[in-house]
């Protein structure tokens, strides 16, 4: 790296914009806050819903059940997804569980627990309104849930059974064995299907989102790519949600399917829409670690399995006798010494950093040393092997048909991997973006979890969104906005913009893969802008990813023709979108020189090796601006107050 690149202060990368406040949360008691909004929200007549079109990116849970309950509303709903059905959404990989606050255990747990434990477990980086709300809604997901059917473990007793997850001391996690995200799909995805059949939901699959269509400021509609035809199509409507997931795939290698992308929502900030926090990225530490260089996405292990596995490592640097040959006196729980009141159990950004530092001592295991164990011979000796198989049969055969190792014989082994994206659009309390007309829910946003998700809440954030947030708030939107069609110069604009990235995407004819690409910035990303972050580094990341940009347009070879089904044109545009995203991502983490949550800066760590942050100088959402091709991007500061969750340094010993 030259001398000159690290001499450039780090807010030249950058301008600085008016801050911003979310003007939709009420004042007055936090817990009578979003029953204040819903009173105040303007309500559409039921005859005048029919008259109206929303249209909804993504059929995941946040997807699937915003398009199901507003159908059920008698809205006129477009529901868009790229899979050949909402049924394949990535929602239905989650494994491990959903929060809800019912405190059905009788073991402390309340809306308030659930509100504190969300705040300190985000590190003091969420909006207290938008996380009080996602903890009351919380108990109305499980009978909403209940209600469609989807199968909850019980107890002997028939009452619904619960579980522990990281970051809490209480078990408030729901679950159906390993496949609670399929399970809760179905759901969702049943309730959608009834809207379908009722017509008041039309749905494209086998479509993906291109582009926003603009009038007046506002979203109007969207421009759609029919991946089986080709053919470009746009829909209006009088609001556009999207539900379009998370951005982790810009590392390449993560837990994310393989077409999640960022592209519905990096469109809209193209278009004004500010993204939020992008450098606030989730590494989980419960998953199968890389074997090789062939590897297209990597496996995750449920959070739920250390529930009951023991993680940890031999206490020998170099040691590579197989896990039964080593005694227990030489081995290290290391979880259970440093973090003794959570254990196993504490938050993700935590568990991973841990396991980061054991591997770069040389206590790593299996190839290249980078693993730890996940032991479940305590458990199976304590609970017996048929109630393992019980809680976790499918998460342990999985495994066993990855890694041909049976883990009822021997341990897991296990490596922190890119999982979830706490940053996203920015939206104030109502889920509306600073886009007129354009709502953003689930992982889309960034609003709930702040600086690090806790386990088995994305379920609970998008469930809530979809199912309860969205209906009230997107109401008053169209109750206070009468709009006509949309002028026929705003959609041609829109397809335009569509057909000439295409045009110029296929005229490359190149000699490099899209996919070459996207593992090179996969490599970047993770060396530079991973689980632990540099000034150096970061720097380094801002020549390399411009740099890999410039040859991704000149390089890149796309066979095929638009008019067809071509996967490989689908990937071209969503990777030239990464390549724009993740030098935001690490301006974004080059400016915020505090360690929090999933952010962790080498720079600012405490004495024990634990994150730092910087309250008086970075408690607010970064929430950028896009300023046109090749211009820097523009901060606007929103600043975060907390009245009732008072900032404290977290700690889970």
């Amino acid at each position: 790296m030259g001398e000159l690149t690290m001499s450039i202060p780090s807010d030249s990368f950058y301008k600085s914009g008016e801050p911003i406040a979310d003007t939709k949360a009420p004042s007055g008691p936090i817990e009578d806050r979003w029953t204040t909004r819903k009173f105040e929200a303007k309500l559409v007549n039921p005859a005048n819903k029919r008259k109206k079109k929303i249209i909804i990116i993504g059929t995941g849970l946040a997807g699937g059940s915003a398009g199901a309950t507003l159908g059920e509303a008698g809205y006129h709903v477009l529901q868009f997804c790229f899979q050949d059905s909402p049924r394949r959404a990535h929602s239905i990989a989650a494994q491990g569980g959903i929060n809800a606050a019912k405190n059905y255990r009788n073991d402390g747990d309340s809306v308030h627990r659930l509100f504190y434990d969300t705040v300190k477990g985000g590190d003091f980086r969420a909006r207290e309104s938008n996380v009080h709300r996602l903890a009351e809604i919380s108990t109305q997901i499980i009978d909403q849930c209940v209600a469609q059917g989807v199968p909850f473990a019980r107890e002997y007793g028939g009452l619904l059974d619960n579980r522990s997850f990281g970051g809490t001391q209480v078990s408030r996690t729901f679950y159906a064995r390993g496949q609670t995200g399929q399970q809760l799909l179905l759901g969702a995805y049943q309730a959608l299907m009834r809207q379908v059949d009722a017509g008041n939901v039309e749905l494209y699959p086998r479509h993906e989102m291109l582009d926003l269509i603009m009038e007046d400021g506002r979203a109007r509609g969207v421009v759609v790519r029919n991946l089986i035809t080709g053919e470009i199509k746009h829909h209006t409507a009088d609001a556009v949600v999207l539900a379009s997931g998370g951005y982790g795939n810009v590392y390449f290698l993560s837990t994310n399917a393989m077409g999640s992308n960022v592209t519905a929502s990096w469109r809209a900030h193209r278009h004004g829409a500010l993204f939020a926090n992008p450098c606030y990225t989730q590494i989980h530490p419960t998953c199968i670690p890389v074997s090789g260089d062939h590897q297209s996405k990597l496996t995750l292990m449920s959070e739920s399995l250390r529930n009951d596995g023991r993680v940890w490592v031999p206490k020998k640097a170099g040691d590579e006798r197989r896990p039964s040959d080593i005694p227990e006196d030489e081995r290290d729980y290391y979880l259970e010494r440093i973090y003794p009141s959570f254990g196993n159990l504490v938050p993700r950004d935590i568990a991973s950093r841990a396991a980061k530092n054991v591997c770069d001592e040389g206590r790593g295991v299996g190839p290249g040393g980078l693993g730890v164990y996940l032991d479940f011979a305590d458990a199976i000796d304590r609970l017996g092997r048929k109630t393992v198989e019980a809680k976790y049969g499918n998460l342990f055969d999985m495994y066993e048909r990855i890694t041909g190792e049976n883990p009822y014989e021997t341990p897991m082994r296990i490596y922190p991997a890119v999982h979830y994206t706490m940053g996203g659009l920015w939206v104030d309390y109502d889920l509306q973006s600073n886009v007129p007309g354009l709502f953003v829910i689930g992982e889309a946003n960034f609003s709930d979890h702040g600086a690090n998700r806790l386990g088995a809440s994305a379920l609970m954030q998008g469930l809530a969104d979809g199912y309860f947030v969205l209906p009230n708030t997107i109401g008053d939107y169209i109750a206070r906005n009468d709009l006509g069609a949309v002028a026929p110069t705003a959609i041609a604009e829109a397809e335009t913009r569509v057909t000439s990235q295409i045009e110029r995407l296929l005229s490359i004819d190149g000699d490099r893969t899209v996919d070459s690409f996207h593992r090179e910035l996969g490599h970047i990303m993770w060396e530079y802008c991973g689980m632990e972050r540099t000034e150096e580094g970061l720097r380094k990341a801002l020549e390399l990813i411009p740099a890999l940009r410039k040859e991704f347009w000149e390089r890149v070879k796309v066979t095929g023709k638009g008019e067809e089904l071509n996967q490989q044109l689908e990937k071209a545009g969503r990777v030239a979108d990464f390549l724009e995203l993740a030098e935001l991502m690490v301006i974004d983490a080059l400016h915020r020189s505090e360690s929090c949550g999933g952010h962790f800066r080498a720079e600012s760590q405490d004495e024990d090796g634990e994150a730092k942050r910087d309250d008086a100088n970075f408690s607010y959402v970064a929430a950028w601006e896009w300023a046109g091709e090749g211009a820097q991007p523009i901060l606007h500061k929103e600043a975060l107050e907390f009245e009732y969750v008072h900032p404290t340094q977290r700690s889970y010993k």
